[in-house]
Protein backbone atom coordinates (compact mmCIF):
# COMPACT_ATOMS: atom_id res chain seq x y z
CA UNK A 1 0.00 0.00 0.00
CA UNK A 2 1.40 3.41 -0.98
CA UNK A 3 1.97 6.34 1.36
CA UNK A 4 -1.11 8.20 0.10
CA UNK A 5 -3.35 5.17 0.57
CA UNK A 6 -1.91 4.53 4.01
CA UNK A 7 -2.48 8.15 4.98
CA UNK A 8 -6.08 7.96 3.73
CA UNK A 9 -6.76 4.86 5.79
CA UNK A 10 -5.26 6.55 8.85
CA UNK A 11 -7.32 9.72 8.38
CA UNK A 12 -10.58 7.80 7.85
CA UNK A 13 -9.91 5.60 10.85
CA UNK A 14 -8.97 8.54 13.06
CA UNK A 15 -12.03 10.48 11.94
CA UNK A 16 -14.32 7.55 12.67
CA UNK A 17 -12.73 7.08 16.08
CA UNK A 18 -13.10 10.77 16.80
CA UNK A 19 -16.78 10.69 15.95
CA UNK A 20 -17.26 7.62 18.14
CA UNK A 21 -15.51 9.22 21.12
CA UNK A 22 -16.31 12.90 20.81
CA UNK A 23 -18.78 13.48 18.00
CA UNK A 24 -22.58 13.30 17.86
CA UNK A 25 -24.09 9.96 18.85
CA UNK A 26 -24.32 7.35 16.13
CA UNK A 27 -26.93 4.70 15.57
CA UNK A 28 -26.95 1.72 13.24
CA UNK A 29 -29.63 -0.09 11.34
CA UNK A 30 -30.41 -3.70 12.23
CA UNK A 31 -27.56 -5.02 10.11
CA UNK A 32 -25.10 -3.17 12.33
CA UNK A 33 -23.46 -1.66 9.24
CA UNK A 34 -24.97 1.71 8.36
CA UNK A 35 -24.44 4.46 10.95
CA UNK A 36 -26.89 7.30 11.48
CA UNK A 37 -26.42 10.55 13.39
CA UNK A 38 -28.83 11.16 16.25
CA UNK A 39 -29.74 14.17 18.39
CA UNK A 40 -31.25 13.06 21.66
CA UNK A 41 -31.55 16.62 22.97
CA UNK A 42 -33.79 17.65 20.08
CA UNK A 43 -35.99 14.64 20.77
CA UNK A 44 -36.26 15.46 24.47
CA UNK A 45 -36.99 19.12 23.71
CA UNK A 46 -39.86 18.17 21.40
CA UNK A 47 -41.22 15.71 23.97
CA UNK A 48 -41.20 18.26 26.77
CA UNK A 49 -42.84 20.96 24.67
CA UNK A 50 -45.54 18.53 23.60
CA UNK A 51 -46.31 17.30 27.12
CA UNK A 52 -46.42 20.87 28.45
CA UNK A 53 -48.89 21.82 25.72
CA UNK A 54 -50.90 18.67 26.38
CA UNK A 55 -51.08 19.59 30.05
CA UNK A 56 -52.38 23.06 29.28
CA UNK A 57 -55.06 21.67 27.01
CA UNK A 58 -56.29 19.21 29.64
CA UNK A 59 -58.61 20.36 32.40
CA UNK A 60 -55.92 19.27 34.85
CA UNK A 61 -52.23 19.04 34.03
CA UNK A 62 -51.04 15.45 33.60
CA UNK A 63 -49.46 14.14 36.80
CA UNK A 64 -45.75 13.62 36.30
CA UNK A 65 -42.93 12.23 38.42
CA UNK A 66 -41.21 14.99 40.35
CA UNK A 67 -37.85 14.36 38.66
CA UNK A 68 -38.81 14.29 34.98
CA UNK A 69 -37.31 17.50 33.47
CA UNK A 70 -39.64 20.05 31.96
CA UNK A 71 -42.81 18.86 33.68
CA UNK A 72 -45.01 19.99 36.53
CA UNK A 73 -43.87 19.05 40.03
CA UNK A 74 -46.53 17.32 42.12
CA UNK A 75 -46.32 16.15 45.73
CA UNK A 76 -45.25 12.53 46.04
CA UNK A 77 -47.05 10.21 48.42
CA UNK A 78 -45.34 7.34 50.24
CA UNK A 79 -45.31 3.88 48.66
CA UNK A 80 -48.15 1.67 49.77
CA UNK A 81 -45.76 -1.10 50.77
CA UNK A 82 -42.22 -1.17 52.15
CA UNK A 83 -39.44 -0.28 49.73
CA UNK A 84 -36.65 -2.86 49.41
CA UNK A 85 -33.04 -2.62 48.23
CA UNK A 86 -32.22 0.90 49.48
CA UNK A 87 -29.05 1.03 47.34
CA UNK A 88 -31.08 1.44 44.13
CA UNK A 89 -31.62 4.89 42.52
CA UNK A 90 -33.60 7.66 44.23
CA UNK A 91 -37.37 7.37 44.50
CA UNK A 92 -39.92 9.26 42.48
CA UNK A 93 -43.65 8.74 42.40
CA UNK A 94 -46.79 10.20 40.92
CA UNK A 95 -50.47 10.67 41.38
CA UNK A 96 -53.23 9.87 38.92
CA UNK A 97 -56.04 11.64 37.13
CA UNK A 98 -57.95 8.36 37.10
CA UNK A 99 -57.78 6.73 40.56
CA UNK A 100 -60.23 3.95 39.82
CA UNK A 101 -59.06 0.36 40.25
CA UNK A 102 -57.77 -1.54 37.23
CA UNK A 103 -59.18 -5.04 36.75
CA UNK A 104 -58.21 -7.75 34.31
CA UNK A 105 -60.83 -10.15 32.98
CA UNK A 106 -59.08 -13.31 31.81
CA UNK A 107 -60.07 -12.96 28.16
CA UNK A 108 -61.22 -9.35 28.04
CA UNK A 109 -61.38 -7.32 24.86
CA UNK A 110 -58.94 -4.45 24.78
CA UNK A 111 -56.24 -6.15 26.85
CA UNK A 112 -52.64 -6.83 25.85
CA UNK A 113 -51.08 -7.51 29.26
CA UNK A 114 -47.73 -9.06 28.31
CA UNK A 115 -44.87 -8.66 25.89
CA UNK A 116 -46.17 -9.85 22.49
CA UNK A 117 -49.61 -10.58 23.97
CA UNK A 118 -51.14 -12.70 26.73
CA UNK A 119 -49.21 -15.84 25.69
CA UNK A 120 -46.12 -13.95 24.47
CA UNK A 121 -46.60 -15.48 21.03
CA UNK A 122 -47.31 -12.37 18.93
CA UNK A 123 -50.91 -13.30 18.21
CA UNK A 124 -53.97 -11.03 18.35
CA UNK A 125 -56.99 -13.10 19.38
CA UNK A 126 -59.83 -10.59 19.47
CA UNK A 127 -62.37 -9.77 16.75
CA UNK A 128 -61.20 -9.62 13.09
CA UNK A 129 -59.23 -6.58 11.97
CA UNK A 130 -59.77 -4.32 8.98
CA UNK A 131 -58.09 -5.97 5.99
CA UNK A 132 -59.05 -3.49 3.24
CA UNK A 133 -56.67 -0.69 4.12
CA UNK A 134 -57.23 2.68 2.42
CA UNK A 135 -54.62 3.71 -0.13
CA UNK A 136 -53.43 6.50 2.17
CA UNK A 137 -53.16 4.12 5.11
CA UNK A 138 -55.10 3.33 8.27
CA UNK A 139 -56.98 6.10 10.05
CA UNK A 140 -54.60 7.84 12.45
CA UNK A 141 -56.03 8.42 15.93
CA UNK A 142 -53.01 10.34 17.24
CA UNK A 143 -49.25 10.68 16.90
CA UNK A 144 -46.84 12.33 19.33
CA UNK A 145 -43.23 12.34 20.61
CA UNK A 146 -41.96 9.71 23.05
CA UNK A 147 -38.72 9.11 24.95
CA UNK A 148 -35.93 6.79 23.83
CA UNK A 149 -35.95 3.04 24.25
CA UNK A 150 -37.01 -0.22 22.65
CA UNK A 151 -39.87 -1.33 24.90
CA UNK A 152 -43.29 -2.13 23.52
CA UNK A 153 -46.66 -1.36 25.16
CA UNK A 154 -48.97 -3.35 27.39
CA UNK A 155 -52.63 -2.35 27.48
CA UNK A 156 -55.34 -2.60 30.18
CA UNK A 157 -58.53 -0.66 30.93
CA UNK A 158 -58.03 1.86 28.17
CA UNK A 159 -54.44 2.65 29.17
CA UNK A 160 -51.20 1.88 27.35
CA UNK A 161 -48.09 1.45 29.49
CA UNK A 162 -44.46 1.56 28.42
CA UNK A 163 -41.00 2.58 29.66
CA UNK A 164 -38.87 5.25 28.02
CA UNK A 165 -35.73 7.34 28.51
CA UNK A 166 -36.21 11.02 29.31
CA UNK A 167 -32.82 12.66 29.60
CA UNK A 168 -31.13 11.09 32.66
CA UNK A 169 -34.18 9.14 33.84
CA UNK A 170 -35.93 5.91 32.97
CA UNK A 171 -39.65 6.65 33.12
CA UNK A 172 -42.63 4.30 33.20
CA UNK A 173 -45.59 6.03 31.54
CA UNK A 174 -49.33 5.49 31.20
CA UNK A 175 -51.27 6.88 28.24
CA UNK A 176 -54.95 7.01 27.36
CA UNK A 177 -55.23 4.67 24.37
CA UNK A 178 -57.94 6.56 22.49
CA UNK A 179 -56.27 10.00 22.74
CA UNK A 180 -52.60 9.48 23.59
CA UNK A 181 -52.93 11.77 26.61
CA UNK A 182 -50.31 11.05 29.27
CA UNK A 183 -52.02 10.04 32.53
CA UNK A 184 -49.02 9.52 34.79
CA UNK A 185 -45.28 9.05 34.68
CA UNK A 186 -42.98 7.47 37.25
CA UNK A 187 -39.23 7.89 36.88
CA UNK A 188 -35.89 7.24 38.53
CA UNK A 189 -32.31 8.30 37.85
CA UNK A 190 -30.83 5.85 35.33
CA UNK A 191 -29.43 6.11 31.83
CA UNK A 192 -28.25 3.12 29.82
CA UNK A 193 -25.90 4.27 27.06
CA UNK A 194 -24.86 1.89 24.29
CA UNK A 195 -23.14 2.93 21.07
CA UNK A 196 -24.28 0.30 18.57
CA UNK A 197 -27.90 -0.28 19.50
CA UNK A 198 -28.79 3.03 21.08
CA UNK A 199 -29.70 4.35 24.51
CA UNK A 200 -32.65 3.73 26.78
CA UNK A 201 -34.59 0.89 28.43
CA UNK A 202 -35.31 -2.31 26.52
CA UNK A 203 -37.74 -4.51 28.45
CA UNK A 204 -41.48 -4.16 27.95
CA UNK A 205 -43.40 -3.78 31.24
CA UNK A 206 -45.89 -6.43 32.34
CA UNK A 207 -49.47 -5.78 33.54
CA UNK A 208 -51.00 -8.09 36.13
CA UNK A 209 -54.00 -7.62 38.44
CA UNK A 210 -53.80 -3.87 38.71
CA UNK A 211 -50.03 -3.54 38.81
CA UNK A 212 -47.34 -2.67 36.30
CA UNK A 213 -44.02 -4.50 36.67
CA UNK A 214 -41.28 -2.57 34.87
CA UNK A 215 -37.60 -3.44 34.44
CA UNK A 216 -35.06 -0.81 33.44
CA UNK A 217 -31.99 -1.47 31.33
CA UNK A 218 -29.72 -1.14 34.41
CA UNK A 219 -31.67 -3.70 36.43
CA UNK A 220 -34.13 -1.50 38.35
CA UNK A 221 -37.35 -3.51 38.87
CA UNK A 222 -40.44 -1.65 40.09
CA UNK A 223 -44.01 -2.62 40.86
CA UNK A 224 -46.40 0.30 40.33
CA UNK A 225 -50.11 0.79 40.81
CA UNK A 226 -51.54 0.78 37.30
CA UNK A 227 -54.20 3.37 38.09
CA UNK A 228 -52.01 5.99 39.75
CA UNK A 229 -48.37 5.10 39.11
CA UNK A 230 -47.72 4.91 42.86
CA UNK A 231 -44.73 2.81 43.88
CA UNK A 232 -45.52 -0.54 45.50
CA UNK A 233 -41.99 -1.96 45.81
CA UNK A 234 -38.63 -1.92 44.10
CA UNK A 235 -35.48 -4.02 43.70
CA UNK A 236 -32.39 -3.87 41.54
CA UNK A 237 -31.92 -7.35 40.12
CA UNK A 238 -28.25 -6.79 39.17
CA UNK A 239 -27.31 -5.50 42.62
CA UNK A 240 -29.39 -8.17 44.36
CA UNK A 241 -27.66 -10.96 42.49
CA UNK A 242 -24.14 -9.51 42.28
CA UNK A 243 -23.88 -9.60 38.50
CA UNK A 244 -22.69 -7.23 35.76
CA UNK A 245 -25.07 -5.98 33.11
CA UNK A 246 -25.33 -7.47 29.64
CA UNK A 247 -23.72 -5.60 26.75
CA UNK A 248 -27.12 -4.46 25.46
CA UNK A 249 -28.78 -4.08 28.85
CA UNK A 250 -31.53 -5.91 30.71
CA UNK A 251 -34.11 -6.73 28.02
CA UNK A 252 -36.30 -9.60 29.27
CA UNK A 253 -39.85 -8.61 30.21
CA UNK A 254 -40.79 -9.73 33.75
CA UNK A 255 -43.07 -12.78 33.83
CA UNK A 256 -45.79 -12.83 36.50
CA UNK A 257 -47.10 -16.28 37.40
CA UNK A 258 -48.56 -17.74 40.63
CA UNK A 259 -47.94 -14.46 42.48
CA UNK A 260 -44.27 -14.51 41.53
CA UNK A 261 -42.33 -12.11 39.31
CA UNK A 262 -39.74 -14.06 37.29
CA UNK A 263 -36.68 -12.12 36.07
CA UNK A 264 -33.36 -13.09 34.47
CA UNK A 265 -30.38 -11.26 36.02
CA UNK A 266 -27.92 -13.97 34.97
CA UNK A 267 -26.04 -14.20 38.25
CA UNK A 268 -23.70 -17.03 39.17
CA UNK A 269 -23.88 -19.31 42.21
CA UNK A 270 -27.52 -20.18 41.63
CA UNK A 271 -28.76 -16.64 40.92
CA UNK A 272 -29.37 -16.68 37.17
CA UNK A 273 -33.19 -16.87 37.35
CA UNK A 274 -34.93 -15.17 40.28
CA UNK A 275 -38.50 -15.10 41.54
CA UNK A 276 -39.79 -12.22 43.67
CA UNK A 277 -43.10 -12.06 45.50
CA UNK A 278 -45.47 -10.09 43.26
CA UNK A 279 -47.07 -8.26 46.20
CA UNK A 280 -44.07 -7.44 48.38
CA UNK A 281 -40.94 -7.79 46.27
CA UNK A 282 -39.43 -10.28 48.70
CA UNK A 283 -37.19 -12.93 47.17
CA UNK A 284 -38.94 -16.31 46.77
CA UNK A 285 -36.33 -18.45 45.02
CA UNK A 286 -33.19 -18.31 42.87
CA UNK A 287 -31.92 -20.86 40.38
CA UNK A 288 -29.15 -21.84 37.93
CA UNK A 289 -25.81 -20.32 36.96
CA UNK A 290 -26.45 -19.42 33.31
CA UNK A 291 -25.28 -16.24 31.69
CA UNK A 292 -28.55 -14.80 30.43
CA UNK A 293 -29.39 -13.28 27.05
CA UNK A 294 -32.20 -11.01 25.81
CA UNK A 295 -35.18 -13.38 25.54
CA UNK A 296 -38.16 -13.03 27.88
CA UNK A 297 -39.27 -16.02 30.00
CA UNK A 298 -42.57 -17.69 29.03
CA UNK A 299 -45.17 -19.83 30.76
CA UNK A 300 -45.80 -23.04 28.77
CA UNK A 301 -47.00 -26.62 29.15
CA UNK A 302 -44.65 -29.34 27.92
CA UNK A 303 -44.96 -33.03 28.68
CA UNK A 304 -48.18 -32.22 30.50
CA UNK A 305 -46.34 -30.04 33.03
CA UNK A 306 -46.78 -26.27 33.42
CA UNK A 307 -43.33 -24.69 33.52
CA UNK A 308 -41.24 -21.62 32.84
CA UNK A 309 -39.44 -21.67 29.49
CA UNK A 310 -36.14 -19.76 29.56
CA UNK A 311 -33.60 -19.25 26.79
CA UNK A 312 -30.21 -18.20 28.16
CA UNK A 313 -27.01 -17.37 26.30
CA UNK A 314 -26.26 -21.07 25.69
CA UNK A 315 -29.38 -23.20 26.15
CA UNK A 316 -33.16 -23.45 26.43
CA UNK A 317 -34.59 -24.98 29.59
CA UNK A 318 -37.76 -25.68 31.55
CA UNK A 319 -38.08 -24.71 35.24
CA UNK A 320 -40.70 -25.47 37.85
CA UNK A 321 -42.77 -22.49 38.95
CA UNK A 322 -42.70 -23.27 42.68
CA UNK A 323 -38.92 -23.45 43.18
CA UNK A 324 -37.15 -22.94 39.85
CA UNK A 325 -35.95 -26.53 39.65
CA UNK A 326 -34.45 -27.54 36.28
CA UNK A 327 -36.66 -30.03 34.41
CA UNK A 328 -34.81 -30.33 31.09
CA UNK A 329 -32.28 -28.49 28.92
CA UNK A 330 -31.51 -28.10 25.22
CA UNK A 331 -28.19 -26.63 23.97
CA UNK A 332 -28.57 -23.43 21.95
CA UNK A 333 -25.16 -21.79 21.63
CA UNK A 334 -25.03 -18.71 19.41
CA UNK A 335 -22.30 -16.27 18.44
CA UNK A 336 -21.54 -13.89 21.35
CA UNK A 337 -24.33 -15.59 23.33
CA UNK A 338 -26.93 -13.37 21.65
CA UNK A 339 -30.37 -14.96 21.91
CA UNK A 340 -33.09 -12.33 21.46
CA UNK A 341 -35.96 -14.00 19.57
CA UNK A 342 -38.80 -15.47 21.59
CA UNK A 343 -39.25 -19.26 21.46
CA UNK A 344 -42.46 -20.41 19.83
CA UNK A 345 -44.61 -23.22 21.22
CA UNK A 346 -45.74 -25.46 18.34
CA UNK A 347 -48.02 -27.82 20.21
CA UNK A 348 -47.40 -31.54 20.60
CA UNK A 349 -44.66 -30.65 23.10
CA UNK A 350 -42.51 -29.01 20.44
CA UNK A 351 -40.59 -25.73 20.69
CA UNK A 352 -39.17 -23.56 17.89
CA UNK A 353 -35.98 -21.56 18.44
CA UNK A 354 -34.32 -19.08 16.13
CA UNK A 355 -31.25 -16.86 16.22
CA UNK A 356 -29.25 -14.68 13.84
CA UNK A 357 -25.49 -14.15 13.59
CA UNK A 358 -25.17 -17.07 11.18
CA UNK A 359 -27.02 -19.51 13.42
CA UNK A 360 -30.51 -20.49 12.18
CA UNK A 361 -33.51 -22.30 13.62
CA UNK A 362 -34.44 -25.58 15.26
CA UNK A 363 -37.45 -27.44 16.56
CA UNK A 364 -37.04 -29.80 19.50
CA UNK A 365 -39.50 -32.04 21.31
CA UNK A 366 -39.87 -32.47 25.07
CA UNK A 367 -41.47 -35.69 26.30
CA UNK A 368 -42.08 -36.89 29.82
CA UNK A 369 -40.61 -40.22 30.91
CA UNK A 370 -41.78 -40.90 34.42
CA UNK A 371 -40.33 -38.21 36.65
CA UNK A 372 -37.80 -37.17 34.01
CA UNK A 373 -37.94 -35.49 30.61
CA UNK A 374 -36.34 -36.44 27.30
CA UNK A 375 -35.40 -33.83 24.69
CA UNK A 376 -34.60 -34.50 21.05
CA UNK A 377 -34.09 -32.39 17.94
CA UNK A 378 -36.81 -32.65 15.29
CA UNK A 379 -35.08 -30.49 12.68
CA UNK A 380 -32.45 -27.76 12.43
CA UNK A 381 -31.42 -25.51 9.52
CA UNK A 382 -30.60 -21.91 8.58
CA UNK A 383 -33.90 -21.12 6.81
CA UNK A 384 -35.19 -18.75 9.53
CA UNK A 385 -32.76 -16.44 11.32
CA UNK A 386 -34.68 -14.15 13.70
CA UNK A 387 -32.35 -11.43 14.95
CA UNK A 388 -34.28 -9.34 17.48
CA UNK A 389 -37.65 -10.06 15.98
CA UNK A 390 -39.77 -13.17 16.72
CA UNK A 391 -41.80 -15.52 14.54
CA UNK A 392 -45.47 -16.50 14.69
CA UNK A 393 -47.30 -19.79 14.03
CA UNK A 394 -50.41 -20.28 11.87
CA UNK A 395 -51.92 -23.59 10.71
CA UNK A 396 -48.67 -25.51 10.87
CA UNK A 397 -46.45 -22.86 9.29
CA UNK A 398 -43.98 -20.46 10.86
CA UNK A 399 -43.83 -16.89 9.55
CA UNK A 400 -40.99 -14.57 10.47
CA UNK A 401 -38.19 -12.33 9.34
CA UNK A 402 -35.18 -14.30 8.13
CA UNK A 403 -32.73 -11.50 8.89
CA UNK A 404 -34.57 -8.68 7.05
CA UNK A 405 -36.72 -10.68 4.60
CA UNK A 406 -40.10 -12.22 5.42
CA UNK A 407 -40.18 -16.00 5.09
CA UNK A 408 -42.46 -18.99 5.67
CA UNK A 409 -41.28 -22.45 6.75
CA UNK A 410 -43.11 -25.70 7.45
CA UNK A 411 -43.19 -26.17 11.24
CA UNK A 412 -43.09 -29.97 10.91
CA UNK A 413 -40.09 -30.23 8.58
CA UNK A 414 -38.35 -26.85 8.46
CA UNK A 415 -38.77 -26.76 4.67
CA UNK A 416 -38.77 -23.24 3.22
CA UNK A 417 -42.11 -22.41 1.55
CA UNK A 418 -41.28 -18.92 0.34
CA UNK A 419 -39.16 -15.87 1.02
CA UNK A 420 -40.04 -12.37 -0.14
CA UNK A 421 -40.65 -8.83 0.95
CA UNK A 422 -37.93 -6.70 2.48
CA UNK A 423 -39.00 -5.16 5.80
CA UNK A 424 -35.66 -4.53 7.45
CA UNK A 425 -35.23 -5.60 11.04
CA UNK A 426 -38.84 -4.90 11.94
CA UNK A 427 -41.50 -6.84 13.85
CA UNK A 428 -44.62 -8.86 13.02
CA UNK A 429 -47.96 -9.73 14.60
CA UNK A 430 -50.47 -12.41 13.61
CA UNK A 431 -54.09 -11.22 13.39
CA UNK A 432 -56.50 -13.80 11.99
CA UNK A 433 -55.44 -14.65 8.43
CA UNK A 434 -53.02 -11.74 8.14
CA UNK A 435 -49.65 -10.50 9.32
CA UNK A 436 -49.29 -6.92 10.49
CA UNK A 437 -45.67 -5.96 9.80
CA UNK A 438 -43.97 -2.92 11.31
CA UNK A 439 -40.85 -2.33 9.25
CA UNK A 440 -37.50 -1.09 10.49
CA UNK A 441 -38.17 2.25 8.79
CA UNK A 442 -41.57 2.70 10.45
CA UNK A 443 -43.90 1.53 7.66
CA UNK A 444 -46.94 -0.61 8.41
CA UNK A 445 -47.73 -3.45 6.01
CA UNK A 446 -50.49 -6.04 5.73
CA UNK A 447 -49.49 -9.49 4.42
CA UNK A 448 -51.69 -12.51 3.73
CA UNK A 449 -50.95 -15.60 5.80
CA UNK A 450 -50.54 -18.34 3.24
CA UNK A 451 -47.78 -20.91 2.66
CA UNK A 452 -48.21 -20.57 -1.12
CA UNK A 453 -46.44 -17.26 -1.74
CA UNK A 454 -45.69 -13.82 -0.31
CA UNK A 455 -48.68 -11.48 -0.82
CA UNK A 456 -48.43 -7.93 0.47
CA UNK A 457 -51.85 -6.28 0.44
CA UNK A 458 -51.06 -2.79 1.73
CA UNK A 459 -48.23 -0.63 3.02
CA UNK A 460 -47.89 2.96 4.23
CA UNK A 461 -45.51 5.10 6.35
CA UNK A 462 -46.65 5.14 9.98
CA UNK A 463 -43.87 6.67 12.11
CA UNK A 464 -40.51 8.17 11.24
CA UNK A 465 -37.13 6.73 12.14
CA UNK A 466 -35.55 3.41 13.01
CA UNK A 467 -38.22 1.14 14.48
CA UNK A 468 -37.29 -2.01 16.38
CA UNK A 469 -40.13 -1.87 18.94
CA UNK A 470 -42.89 -4.48 18.79
CA UNK A 471 -46.37 -3.23 17.78
CA UNK A 472 -49.48 -4.15 19.77
CA UNK A 473 -53.17 -4.55 18.95
CA UNK A 474 -55.93 -4.33 21.55
CA UNK A 475 -59.61 -3.63 21.08
CA UNK A 476 -59.02 -3.18 17.36
CA UNK A 477 -56.51 -0.36 17.89
CA UNK A 478 -52.91 -0.68 16.70
CA UNK A 479 -50.19 1.07 18.70
CA UNK A 480 -46.63 1.54 17.44
CA UNK A 481 -43.57 3.33 18.77
CA UNK A 482 -39.87 3.76 18.23
CA UNK A 483 -37.13 5.95 19.69
CA UNK A 484 -38.91 9.19 18.88
CA UNK A 485 -42.58 8.75 17.98
CA UNK A 486 -45.64 6.84 19.10
CA UNK A 487 -48.92 6.54 17.23
CA UNK A 488 -52.28 4.80 17.29
CA UNK A 489 -54.26 3.59 14.25
CA UNK A 490 -57.78 2.26 13.88
CA UNK A 491 -57.89 -1.40 12.76
CA UNK A 492 -61.58 -1.88 13.51
CA UNK A 493 -63.59 -3.04 10.48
Amino acid sequence: MGRKASLLVFVVGATATGFMLFGPPLSRDGSGIWPRFLSDDANYDALEVHRARQGLEASTSPPISNEVPGTKVLPAGPPTEPVTTPTTPAETSSTSLLPTAVTEPATASGYWPDFRGSLRDGRYRETPILTSWPREGLRLLWKQPIGLGYASFVIADGRAFTIEQRREQEVVTAYEVETGRELWAHGWDAEFVEFQGGNGPRATPTYHEGRIYALGALGELRALDAASGALQWRRNILIDNDVSNLDWGMSAAPLVVDEKVIVLPGGRRGRSVVAYDASTGEEVWTSLDDRQAYTSPMMVTLGGVSQILVVSAERAMGLTVDEGRLLWKYPWVTQFGINAAQPLLLGNDRVFLSASYGHGAAVFEVTRQGEDFAVQTVWQNNRMKNKFTSSVLHDGYIYGLDEAILACVDAATGELQWKGGRYGYGQILLAGEHLVVLTEDGDLALVSVTPDRHVELARFPAIDGRTWNHPVIAGGLLLVRNLREMAAFNLRP
